[in-house]
């Protein structure tokens, strides 16, 4: 049995850890919560029945933990303000305000996307999962996943302004 979880760990611990990293905005907390994650599984391993992938068990699991974490310290999704005005300043201070606007003003707007297309997004910039990788920890196909991103970057365009009344 050691030989199993030692394997699993081996196999899937920075793919969680990633995927975790995406989802906090954390490298700490992603840690923390990968290692969580794995004793939380070891824990069940008994109970994994083999209707997905390890992989997709481990970042389920990984995904309850961290909406735990959130519930525990009062929390809003990652990468709020705080996080992003913490980021070093450049050689162009002028250069850097506008930068960090434009991504506080992109959060935002991501904020009013439904979860999954918000989840998927996250996933695809933040961790730069493949759309595969991200259609397995969701539990979709790859082209849902694709179908997903592209329009959420739609909806994006539209909520902060770009978006055009034309048809294409």
């Amino acid at each position: 049995m050691r030989c199993r979880e030692d394997s699993l760990y081996e196999q899937h611990a920075q793919k969680v850890y990633r995927y975790l990293c995406s989802l906090t905005g954390n490298p700490d907390l992603a840690e923390e919560l990968t290692q969580e994650t794995f004793y939380q599984a070891l824990k069940s391993l008994h109970t994994f029945r083999g209707d997905c992938t390890p992989y997709v068990w481990l970042c389920a699991i990984a995904k309850r933990l961290w909406y735990r974490e959130l519930d525990r310290q009062k929390k809003h999704p990652p990468l709020e303000e705080t996080q992003l005005a913490s980021l070093a300043a450049p050689d162009n201070p002028e250069a850097e305000l506008q930068e960090r606007d434009e991504r506080v003003r992109l959060y935002r707007a991501m904020q009013q996307l439904p979860a999954d297309t918000r989840e998927v997004m996250y996933l695809r910039l933040n961790g730069e999962f493949s759309f595969r990788e991200i259609g397995e920890i969701m539990q979709h196909s790859e082209a849902w996943a694709r179908v997903r991103f592209y329009r959420g970057k739609q909806q994006l365009i539209n909520l902060l302004g770009g978006g055009t009344n034309e048809t294409e």
